[in-house]
């Protein structure tokens, strides 16, 4: 754990850092999803067309969940 004075020193937070790392993975896997749904399609595999757009509808629900901590968190310094 850092002291407060470290933490000021720094242009952002752990915690800042840490949720910008989960958005940015997170995105990621959604544009991943977008050429798998694609795959799938070109495969005439609507099982996994649909298993895929579920995860990147679930993703992107988490996305939106992790921008919403992450202007907390930028606004107030915490959750």
């Amino acid at each position: 754990m850092t002291s407060t004075m470290e933490q000021s020193n720094r242009a952002i937070s752990n915690l800042e850092y840490d949720l910008l790392t989960a958005l940015q993975n997170k995105a990621a896997a959604i544009k991943a999803y977008e050429t798998y749904i694609k795959d799938a399609e070109q495969m005439n595999s609507q099982p996994c067309v649909e298993l895929f757009r579920k995860l990147r509808d679930e993703d992107m629900k988490t996305a939106q969940e992790i921008r919403h901590h992450l202007q907390q968190v930028m606004q107030n310094g915490r959750m």
